[in-house]
């Protein structure tokens, strides 16, 4: 999930006529586990370049308590 949120947010960052990102690393952090009801998770970029962006993705239960979090390291290149 986390990934799935990194990847969308980098990608609606960018000109996807002139560029593309894939993921380049993610790591997690696991706090608590999720056995049932709905997660929700927030992406927020703490760095934004020309070549690289930087995601922190958090994850919530349905009592707003953190599961989890994410950080995400995207490639940003030029289309040919």
């Amino acid at each position: 999930m986390a990934e799935e949120l990194g990847s969308m947010a980098a990608n609606l960052a960018i000109d996807q006529t002139k560029f593309f990102a894939f993921g380049l690393e993610i790591n997690a952090n696991h706090i608590k586990s999720v056995k049932e009801g709905y997660i929700t998770g927030v992406a927020a970029p703490l760095h934004i370049g020309k070549s690289t962006h930087v995601w922190e993705i958090k994850m919530y239960n349905d009592q707003d308590q953190l599961v989890c979090v994410s950080r995400l390291t995207m490639a940003v290149v030029p289309k040919k």
